[in-house]
């Protein structure tokens, strides 16, 4: 079939518009784990709906099995995206796990920390590396996502370059994806535009996290105090390049997460900032 030059036109403005258009901002939902804890899920989901918010990843279902919490999310317009799950489970109750993510309708299910002794280790690595293979095979053939979500112990020297890399490498890209979370790039000492970049295409999800300016970085711990998270657009990230990066290299679903004790109050200001930067 010969294309007129009309559709070509089309097809072209079709493709600028889709690469143009807002993303949405979601929350993860562990920002308001205090408020969850004592005041209830109905009370703290009425307000995320409040906030705006319409897409949210989940860290826990607090009490609550997985067919209520979604029913909650459901009664409210929330629409569950991603969970993170324990590594122990990923480790011992996989099936479950499976069951869990299948019941909440999420398209990703992934893991936010590598339990480990002392310095994160190669060996520790490699397990980690074949849990999340096996895991993320048992997950696809139910069509969802498995990733990890980085938490900055992971850059300790490796070779030319770090243990990521050799996460990275040991990872099945069919089977495994990756969750930036910008401040757990940073503090570290790392570059969030070129790690994008360089895993171009293994990305899929952002936690965007400000740190407080005046904070040191260089660190490995994968720690640090919860009051070093700022509204968005107030600390040292260059989101700009962030973004930028962020668009060009397969990010789809992007969370605020703030996990300092005023997340209440900075989670509104950095929804203005977000809608200002191109975000619904």
């Amino acid at each position: 079939m010969k294309l007129t030059p009309l559709l070509l036109a089309f097809g072209l403005a079709f493709q600028i518009q889709a690469a143009d258009a807002p993303n949405a901002a979601g929350l993860q939902l562990y920002s308001l784990r205090s408020q969850f804890t004592l005041r209830g899920v109905p009370w703290t989901l009425d307000r995320v709906k409040e906030f705006g918010i319409k897409e949210v990843e989940l860290a826990g279902t607090y009490n609550l099995s997985a067919e209520q919490f979604k029913a909650e999310l459901e009664q409210r317009g929330l629409k569950a995206v991603s969970s993170h799950f324990p590594y122990d489970r990923y480790k011992n109750d996989l099936d479950n796990v499976v069951k869990d993510a299948k019941t909440l309708g999420i398209k990703f299910a992934g893991c936010a920390w590598i339990n480990h002794k002392d310095s994160f280790d190669e060996a520790e690595c490699r397990e980690a590396a074949a849990v999340f293979n096996k895991a993320g095979e048992a997950l696809a053939k139910e069509g969802i996502t498995m990733f990890y979500h980085a938490h900055g112990f992971e850059f300790e020297p490796y070779g030319d370059g770090t243990l990521f890399d050799l996460f990275m490498q040991e990872t099945k890209p069919e089977f495994v994806s990756v969750q930036m979370d910008v401040l757990w790039i940073v503090f570290p000492g790392q570059d969030p535009a070129k790690l994008l970049e360089k895993y171009s295409g293994r990305w899929k999800l952002m936690h965007l996290k400000d740190l407080k300016k005046g904070i040191a970085t260089g660190f490995l711990s994968g720690k640090t105090d919860v009051a070093n998270d700022v509204v968005l657009g107030t600390g040292q990230m260059d989101w700009v390049s962030i973004f930028a990066a962020a668009r060009k290299n397969g990010i789809q679903h992007y969370f605020i997460e703030d996990e300092s004790p005023t997340s209440m109050d900075q989670i509104p200001a950095s929804l203005k900032f977000l809608r200002t930067n191109g975000f619904e």
